[in-house]
């Protein structure tokens, strides 16, 4: 079926692999210690929740954008 991993389309779908498993593994690190740290400052001053939940989902969606920008590369490595 393929000649080899330098058959171009294995090639395509190994970077397509790679650029996605890499891509949202940061998003997701830091999505997950935002969400720690907003807990934390939470049970340490509940009067301020509001404000911390609000900061924590601005963070988590400019966060969450790199993964998708991610997505978007991988879906044109192996399609175009």
């Amino acid at each position: 079926m393929f000649g080899g991993i330098t058959d171009p389309e294995a090639v395509r779908y190994i970077g397509s692999g790679i650029a996605i498993g890499i891509g949202g593994l940061g998003p997701a690190l830091g999505i997950g210690m935002a969400v720690r740290g907003a807990m934390e400052a939470i049970g340490r001053n509940p009067e301020a929740a509001g404000q911390i939940q609000t900061s924590m989902i601005i963070g988590a969606a400019l966060a969450e954008a790199v993964a998708i920008y991610a997505f978007v590369i991988a879906i044109i490595i192996a399609f175009v």
